[in-house]
């Protein structure tokens, strides 16, 4: 028999860390971590560089000041997965007044997010830059480990409502709580990875970076996990507790 606050605690945690599992499951599947705001262009010359910039982006091989410029000069976002730039819809560019912008995306394949970075963006001479090659792996791989742990917690506590028992509570608990830090490494990883990245690769004159909707939601998750592992490490640690008491009870 469970007391009603236990139950009370579990209900929420769980509806916690369902919440901030989607909030996460999202932020990973999004481009919206980091924004540039690039201004509008003139000239056949730019124009012309641009459209250069665009297909190489969409159509040449992965290199990382390639698609950094693109991203820079052509409103770009960036997140985990992907890679996105705001172009015209039409062949013709920026030859409309109000021309329609479409968001033409790449996604980093498993091979890309594993390419060392390099202490000069592009130039494979000048030496591997190894803290920022390991924050990158490790904002892409952090994610994925909070979801498996969550996962992981997820599938314990179904087997521990199948055996009626609260005993694996505390080790729920501590998944989730191993989760949120996780989660919360990832967020620091990659604005470290992108500070790193502005200093080695100059923004161009007025162009502004900021922080997307999708970092925003993977920082709230992080939260959230904690609070649910909060919620499942109480109600364990007072079950056990109350448990004990009432052997004592009765054994005197």
């Amino acid at each position: 028999m469970v007391d009603n606050r236990y139950a009370t605690a579990l209900v929420i945690a769980c509806v916690l860390s369902l919440l901030a599992t989607v909030y996460l499951s999202v932020a990973v599947g999004t481009q919206h971590w980091y924004q540039y705001s690039s201004p509008t262009v003139r000239g056949e010359a730019n124009v012309s560089e641009l459209r250069s910039l665009y297909e190489e982006f969409m159509d040449g091989e992965f290199d990382e000041k390639t698609y950094s410029d693109t991203l820079f000069r052509l409103n770009g976002t960036v997140g985990l997965w992907w890679r996105c730039v705001l172009v015209p819809a039409t062949a013709h560019w920026y030859k409309e007044p109000d021309v329609k912008l479409v968001l033409e995306c790449r996604s980093f394949t498993l091979f890309e997010q594993f390419t060392p970075k390099y202490k000069e963006p592009g130039n494979h001479n000048s030496g591997e830059d190894m803290l920022r090659t390991y924050l990158w792996r490790c904002q892409f791989l952090l994610p994925l480990i909070s979801l498996g742990l969550v996962v992981l917690a997820g599938l314990t506590g179904f087997c521990a409502c199948l055996c009626q028992s609260l005993a694996p509570t505390l080790g729920i608990g501590v998944l989730h709580l191993l989760a949120g830090l996780c989660t919360l490494a990832t967020v620091c990883c990659y604005l470290a990875g992108m500070d790193l990245l502005h200093r080695v690769s100059m923004l161009p004159d007025k162009v502004d970076g900021s922080l997307g909707w999708s970092l925003y939601l993977a920082l709230i998750s992080s939260p959230l996990h904690m609070m649910a592992a909060a919620l499942l490490v109480w109600a364990a640690r007072s079950h056990s507790q109350n448990y004990y008491r009432m052997t004592a009870y009765r054994v005197a």
